[in-house]
């Protein structure tokens, strides 16, 4: 097998280009023959997460779910892309921990970026007062402290930062 089963997590604000950039990952993985799966936070939301909230515990629910399901399929071979926002640096560490080849990608782009880009609205629907419990407006976000790769996504190209996460995981010798 030419791959290692990998958990490539990508934390950063909504609006950041964590999705964005996991499917430009996706596309070079998969033109190169890998096997992949991505877990995107927002489909996992609509399907086997649709039972929780926002709070901090819903949240870190939501996570375990969705790094126990991304540790099943790494350790069968598959790379697995997780874009998720995962805002504390707790459960994050508890992911690495409970992970083996726990890849942590920080998606870096300042608040003021995200909320022009605005992708889904959901700035607005915070700024209206339809949402609460925002991530980097009413809800803390905290960086990580020392991640495998960070994408300055206010200053680089989507296929930079691609380009980086696949450097990083085959240096690490997941994929050769």
């Amino acid at each position: 097998m030419k791959q290692q089963g990998a958990v490539v997590w990508f934390s950063g604000f909504s609006g950041a280009g964590k999705s964005t950039i996991a499917e430009a990952l996706t596309e070079k993985l998969k033109s190169e023959g890998y096997q992949l799966e991505v877990l995107d936070g927002d489909e996992v939301r609509e399907n086997l997460t649709k039972d929780l909230g926002f709070s901090k515990e819903d949240r870190d629910t939501n996570l375990r779910r969705i790094g126990f399901v991304a540790k099943l399929l790494a350790r069968n071979g598959v790379i697995v892309l997780a874009p998720v926002i995962s805002p504390y640096r707790a459960i994050r560490e508890e992911m690495r921990a409970n992970i083996d080849n726990f890849v942590e990608v920080f998606v870096n782009a300042p608040i003021s970026v995200c909320e022009e880009r605005d992708v889904k609205g959901l700035y607005k629907k915070v700024r209206a007062g339809e949402i609460k419990q925002f991530t980097g407006i009413s809800d803390p976000y905290e960086p990580p402290t020392n991640p495998e790769v960070e994408c300055r996504t206010d200053l680089e190209e989507i296929s930079e930062s691609a380009d980086k996460i696949f450097k990083k995981i085959k240096e690490l010798g997941y994929i050769s």
